[in-house]
């Protein structure tokens, strides 16, 4: 075969599924009665989360029937894409049922392990996935933001990069403040309001991440899942912004100097015979 022929294919190819992708954009149906449909057309696999009133927010039944499915695609000759969206129009995906997790976690229901333990299992899989997975994202993003504002920060990367490339949160806040500039000043307004605990959390997650392959970071993301579930300040975040919506979460710790090292470290160790098995 000539390296003509074959650059020729290739294209065919590509414009097959652009093509597909297109069609499958114009046509997402609030309508269909399922929570998720899946189905198949021509050479892709079709998954529509059908939550649109809830955002489209995945809960434990909906991961439990895309992961089975998604990996019999994987392996079916005929399927060369699998494409994800949202029905409504209003947004793809939420993320996951936070309400229903919420409740689950505090009465000690098997949800709030199950749902994120198998959330990541899909995860990997749909990020180890032999074939291309594509996300259908129309409307509005989380954060209110067109896709097209992702961008915004690119004029910033040098400031961003000088003032929060440190050894510590206490240190971000110093920069910033230091700084001074509207920039400077509107984020560290931002990260005063946020849960010390999650902040000294995160940045040791972003740390230990850099390091790590997908299946790792899902190991460790999933100790965290769960130690924030042991915790106050998930469901504290939970209640200020979707329950009550009085945006004035009540923090415990409240400040940075409380939230203890030694603390950090163990949302970090392994969960033993629960750690997530991928």
């Amino acid at each position: 075969m000539s390296l003509w022929v074959f650059t020729a294919q290739l294209r065919v190819r590509a414009l097959s599924r652009l093509q597909i992708v297109q069609k499958h954009l114009m046509s997402t149906n609030a309508s269909l009665e399922k929570e998720v449909h899946l189905a198949k057309s021509g050479c892709a696999g079709i998954i529509t989360l059908n939550r649109p009133k809830a955002l489209n927010a995945l809960n434990l039944s909906m991961i439990r029937q895309i992961y089975p499915q998604l990996k019999k695609w994987e392996q079916d000759d005929e399927i060369s894409l699998v494409i994800i969206k949202g029905a409504g129009g209003k947004a793809f995906c939420a993320g996951g049922d936070i309400r229903a997790v919420t409740e689950a976690g505090k009465v000690g229901d098997r949800l709030a392990e199950d749902f994120f333990k198998e959330e990541y299992i899909l995860n990997n899989a749909v990020g180890n996935c032999r074939i291309p997975y594509i996300a259908l994202i129309d409307g509005i993003t989380m954060g209110g933001c067109k896709a097209d504002d992702n961008f915004v920060l690119e004029e910033h990367m040098d400031k961003i990069n000088r003032l929060f490339k440190t050894n510590s949160v206490e240190e971000i806040l110093q920069n910033l403040k230091q700084d001074g500039s509207p920039f400077a000043l509107q984020h560290l307004e931002t990260l005063k309001k946020m849960s010390p605990t999650s902040m000294k959390i995160t940045f040791q997650q972003l740390e230990e991440g850099a390091t790590k392959n997908l299946s790792e970071v899902l190991v460790m993301e999933y100790r965290l899942s769960q130690a924030c579930m042991r915790g106050h300040d998930f469901y504290e975040g939970v209640r200020a912004v979707l329950i009550d919506k009085d945006q004035s979460p009540k923090w415990k710790p409240a400040t940075l100097e409380e939230v203890t090292e030694e603390y950090v470290k163990s949302c970090f160790k392994s969960l033993g015979s629960k750690e997530l098995k991928l």
